[in-house]
């Protein structure tokens, strides 16, 4: 088995815990990631030897504080080859970094008549905001439907990409059908008809290399909490010159330069954007869990899971009965597999497999527009990182085989 596996597991001591007596096989990492020690030994060790406010004290602890949190930007920056420190927003979330371009530079670049381009098998934070402005705004939201094999059919994006598209939103992969889209190409695309471009990489961050620069992105958010870091806090990348054309939505303390009576000037650049009290221990994690992805290596993360999904899918494809959904080439799938079961209910399965100690997720997935095209209200997702193994996947077939034998048993 490979060293650096077992290393890495050992980090996680979660995994070691019983699930109604059983071992826990942990397989909903599209929902959040596990969090190894030596993110969790940092965070408690910022409340236990720097904790103060930053940007705000010209105490030690203070300066301690804002130099530990200014240098996770600069490490963010690096992670995803931004050019500058200044393009990293710090936000909540994922849907907090999308509502915000959506609700500032959105209300800047669209207007009546003008068209929204997403698609069809987007998450709902990647989707609800820009159906809010397009009704705001009385623009026109449009979708890019799936090819046969149910990856984003280009052609049709190319036919629905016009010169009155404003804005191209789009996941770079899909948290439903595991997909990874062609966003270079969109991007190129999008630009040539002077449109803005948007990515959702909330289930990329953790699982492949990004590079922003070579994506030509305009703007990519993504989340802490499945990149091995705490919840509550996420990143807003963006170009600094779409940024400092952008008004913030949040009022209040740190995002100002100086205010009177009647009027307020703000902060440059990304700091009017992080009005309040930050996270700062959210920060600080988050920055602990890129230095964890970077000592394991993104290549070794992306081999380990293509490995994992190379040999679970023809497994699953072997099953009566099982639907999957996404395409069924493993060259086109990403660690995230959504399926259901003939006549079975997808909670029905889900907590079947609980009971064996198998969390996975079932549900809508936070994508009901896709569910429609799919032609089902829900599906069993099992989604991985490089802390499984092939003898999890082993025992997922197993597991879930004896889930429907079980119920097939009982109907």
């Amino acid at each position: 088995m490979d060293k650096k596996f077992e290393e890495a597991v050992k980090d996680f001591p979660i995994l070691t815990r019983k699930i109604n007596d059983e071992p826990l096989l942990y397989l909903d990492n599209a929902a959040t990631s596990q969090t190894p020690n030596p993110v969790l030994d940092q965070i408690v060790s910022f409340y236990q030897n720097t904790n103060a406010n930053v940007h705000r004290g010209v105490y030690t602890l203070a300066n301690d504080a804002t130099t530990a949190y200014e240098n996770v930007r600069e490490q963010v920056a690096a992670f995803i080859h931004a050019d500058e420190a200044k393009s990293i927003v710090y936000t909540r979330s994922t849907t907090d970094g999308l509502n915000l371009v959506a609700s500032s530079f959105g209300d800047l670049v669209v207007h009546e008549d003008d068209e929204i381009l997403i698609t069809i098998m987007e998450h709902h934070s990647n989707l609800i905001p820009w159906q809010q402005l397009a009704q705001r705004k009385h623009a026109k939201l449009k979708y890019v439907e799936l090819a046969a094999d149910q990856t984003l059919d280009m052609a049709d994006f190319k036919r629905k990409l016009t010169e009155r598209t404003k804005i191209v939103a789009v996941t770079q992969t899909s948290n439903v059908l595991g997909v990874t889209n062609p966003i270079k190409e969109i991007t190129k695309l999008a630009h040539q008809q002077q449109a803005y471009v948007v990515v959702d990489a909330a289930q990329s961050a953790a699982h492949q290399t990004i590079d922003v620069q070579n994506l030509d992105a305009d703007f990519l958010a993504f989340s802490g909490h499945k990149m091995l870091g705490p919840t509550g806090i996420g990143v807003l990348y963006g170009k600094l010159d779409l940024l400092n054309e952008m008004a913030p939505i949040q009022f209040g303390g740190e995002m100002i330069e100086t205010v009177s009576r009647t009027q307020a000037k703000w902060q440059t650049a990304p700091w009017k954007f992080e009005a309040g009290t930050p996270n700062i221990g959210g920060v600080i994690g988050l920055g602990a869990a890129i230095t964890y992805l970077n000592k394991l290596g993104m290549p070794w993360i992306e081999a380990t899971e293509h490995r994992l999904v190379t040999y679970l899918l023809p497994q699953l494809a072997q099953i009566t009965g099982l639907t999957m959904y996404g395409p069924k080439t493993v060259a086109k799938h990403e660690s995230i597999v959504a399926f259901n079961l003939r006549d079975l209910h997808p909670h029905d399965v889900a907590t079947g497999l609980d009971m064996l100690g198998v969390e996975v997720r079932a549900g809508h997935h936070c994508a009901q527009p896709l569910m429609t095209t799919l032609g089902v209200e829900s599906t069993v997702r099992a989604s991985m990182s490089f802390y499984n193994s092939l003898a999890d996947m082993d025992r997922f077939v197993y597991d879930l085989k004896m889930v429907k034998e079980f119920f097939n048993r009982e109907s």
